[in-house]
């Protein structure tokens, strides 16, 4: 795995999506798109509002104090209806085990239209092009509709467990 710490984020594009790189002024519509409690059943916690986003937000567009991790966020752009519907994100590890885990979680009422399938795959095939594998993403068991959205760009169920969630990995060639 090559990769420069400074390598930019971009945005990617998609059929439907553009997944744009995360901004500090994302907070507020976001704190809305993901304001549901039913989107922490699976991860624990709770919706956050503006003000605690945007703290998060400014640590994650600042980036990882590791300099052996890269952050990487996006916000999902549904371009038809104009909004952001939810975000994207890989964390790109060097050293020892090489890896980028990555993570998608879209708004209630866009679930179930291919969102967070068409963006895993645009973010998984960006990730390709640029070498960077494996790929990873931990599932809560039960997780069914992340479980098929990481069979779809390639991940298989291991027998690694971190955190209680399962470990799905694949080396998904660019497209």
């Amino acid at each position: 795995m090559t990769l420069s710490r400074i390598e930019p984020i971009e945005p990617i594009e998609t059929g439907r999506l553009s997944l744009l790189p995360l901004a500090v002024e994302h907070a507020e519509e976001m704190a809305e798109v993901l304001s549901d409690p039913a989107l922490h059943h699976f991860t624990g916690g709770e919706p956050l509002g503006p003000r605690p986003l945007r703290t998060r937000y400014e640590r994650l567009v600042a980036g990882s104090p590791d300099p052996a991790v890269t952050w990487w966020n996006w916000v999902i752009h549904l371009r038809c209806e104009g909004r952001r519907v939810g975000t994207a994100q890989a964390t790109v590890t060097t050293g020892e085990d090489p890896h980028t885990e990555v993570a998608w979680v879209v708004g209630t009422p866009w679930q179930g239209r291919g969102i967070a399938t068409e963006a895993a795959r645009g973010l998984v095939d960006w990730l390709a092009c640029r070498g960077l594998g494996p790929v990873r993403a931990h599932i809560a068991p039960g997780h069914h509709a992340s479980a098929r959205v990481a069979s779809a760009v390639g991940l298989a169920p291991t027998r690694h467990r971190q955190d209680g969630e399962v470990r799905w990995e694949g080396r998904p060639d660019a497209r």
